[in-house]
C-alpha cells in the first residue's frame, strides 16, 4: 500500500525541472532519476565529473559533553577513534543485531557531531536515537535547514579550491562560491569527490555555479539512476535493498565497521554470538556470465540444483557492459568464484560470485 503523504521536495526541485530531470518517488521524496540518461551520467562520473542533489539525506547534530558516549552506545563503530574533522562509516543496530540504518558520522568539534542518515529513515532514526540513547545528549534534526550536493568524479578536485587541504574521510569548513559550507570527502561512487553541506537557501546558487564552472570539464547533473549503478559497481550497500532490520552487519560483510571490542552497544550481544558461531548467510557480489536481462531485486539465486538465496540489488553495469548484482546466499555457496544461476522471468542464467568490489578501479 502506497503512502498518501505528499512527496517532499528538496531546495533544488525547481532546478531539477529546469534541467529536464525525470522525477520519481524515492524514500518519500520527489527526486530526479535521470536528466540526459543514466549511461551518460554514469560515464561522466567515472571519466569526468557529475553533480548530485543529496539534500534528501537526513542531517542530525549531536552535541554536549555526553555526545561521544551517547553515539558510541547507539552505533557499531568506535566513535572515540574520531578526531575533530574526521569521518566514519558506521551502522545503527536494533536489539536483535539488525540494521536500523547505515550512516556517516563527522566530528565537527570535540563535543559536536554531524550524523548523515538515509532519506527514508529520517523520522525512524531520530526517534530511535532519542529513545535509545543511554546518556543525555542534544540530538537535533536539522534536515530541513540543510541542503547537500555531491560533486563526484576524477575532475571534481579541479572545480574547487579545497581539495589539497581536505584528506579523504574528513570534513572542513569552507567558503564555496561565497557561501559558508561544510565540505566532506567521503563519496558513494568509488570516485574522488566532495559532499557540500549548506544552508537550504544557498543550494540553488551552489548548484548553478558548479554546473557553470564545470562545463569546461564536461560536468553533468546526475540522478538516482547513475547513483545506483555507480555504487553497485563498487558494492556499496543500499539501505532497504542490501541492509534492513532483518540483516546484521556481519551477514552484510561489514564486520570491519563493527567494533565488538569497544564495549556494549545496542545489538552487540547478538553480534558477538553471531561472530563466534559464524553467519548462515552472506551478502555476495556477482557478475552474469550468460547474456541476460539485468538482474533485479528479489530474483532467486540457485546453485547445486536448488535455491540458495535472493538478489537484493542488480543492474546492467555501464562500465563493464554486463549484468551485476548483490544478494544474500547460504554461507556454503558464498566463496568468490562459485558458479551460480539467477532466475530471471522463469529462466535461469549463469553467473559467478565475485570478490568485492566488482569494479576494481576506484578509491
Amino acid at each position: 500500500m502506497q503512502s498518501t503523504e505528499p512527496l517532499k521536495r528538496t531546495p533544488l526541485h525547481t532546478e531539477h525541472l529546469a534541467a529536464g530531470g525525470k522525477m520519481v518517488p524515492f524514500g518519500g521524496w520527489d527526486m530526479p532519476v535521470q536528466y540526459s540518461g543514466i549511461l551518460a551520467e554514469h560515464t561522466a562520473v567515472r571519466e569526468r565529473v557529475g553533480l548530485f542533489d543529496i539534500s534528501h539525506m537526513g542531517e542530525f547534530l549531536v552535541a554536549g559533553p555526553n555526545a561521544e558516549k551517547a553515539l558510541n552506545g547507539l552505533l557499531s563503530n568506535d566513535v572515540t577513534k574520531l578526531a575533530v574533522g574526521q569521518a566514519q562509516y558506521t551502522l545503527m543496530c536494533n536489539h536483535g543485531g539488525g540494521v536500523v540504518d547505515d550512516l556517516i558520522i563527522y566530528r565537527l568539534e570535540p563535543s559536536l557531531y554531524l550524523v548523515i542518515v538515509n532519506a527514508g529513515n529520517i523520522g525512524k532514526d531520530f526517534a530511535w536515537m532519542k529513545d535509545e540513547a543511554t546518556v543525555t545528549a542534544v540530538i537535533d534534526d536539522r534536515s530541513e535547514r540543510f541542503a547537500a550536493l555531491a560533486l563526484q568524479g576524477p575532475a571534481a578536485s579541479k572545480l574547487s579550491d579545497f581539495s589539497a587541504a581536505l584528506p579523504h574521510f574528513h570534513i572542513q569548513r569552507h567558503t564555496v562560491f561565497g557561501k559558508e559550507c561544510w565540505v566532506a570527502r567521503t563519496g558513494y561512487t568509488g570516485e574522488d569527490g566532495f559532499e557540500i553541506f549548506c544552508e537550504a537557501t544557498d543550494a540553488a546558487h551552489l548548484w548553478r555555479t558548479l554546473l557553470e564552472k564545470g562545463k569546461a570539464f564536461g560536468i553533468l547533473p546526475c540522478g538516482l539512476g547513475a547513483r545506483d549503478t555507480l555504487r553497485l559497481e563498487m558494492c556499496y550497500p543500499l539501505y532497504g535493498n542490501d541492509l534492513s532490520d532483518e540483516t546484521t552487519p556481519l551477514e552484510a560483510g561489514l564486520g570491519k565497521f563493527v567494533a565488538l571490542d569497544k564495549g556494549k552497544f545496542i545489538g552487540s550481544d547478538v553480534l558477538v554470538e553471531q561472530k563466534a558461531k559464524g553467519v548462515e548467510r552472506k551478502l555476495v557480489a556477482f557478475t552474469m556470465t550468460d547474456k541476460s536481462p539485468p538482474p533485479r531485486p528479489h530474483y532467486t539465486i540457485h546453485a547445486n540444483g536448488g535455491k540458495v538465496g535472493e538478489v537484493t540489488s542488480g543492474t546492467q553495469s555501464p562500465t563493464l557492459g554486463i549484468g551485476i548484482g548483490m544478494g544474500y546466499v547460504e554461507t556454503a555457496t558464498a566463496a568468490a568464484g562459485t558458479p551460480i544461476e539467477i532466475e530471471i522471468r522463469g529462466k535461469k542464467f549463469g553467473a559467478v560470485i565475485q570478490k568485492k568490489p566488482i569494479l576494481k578501479k576506484g578509491t
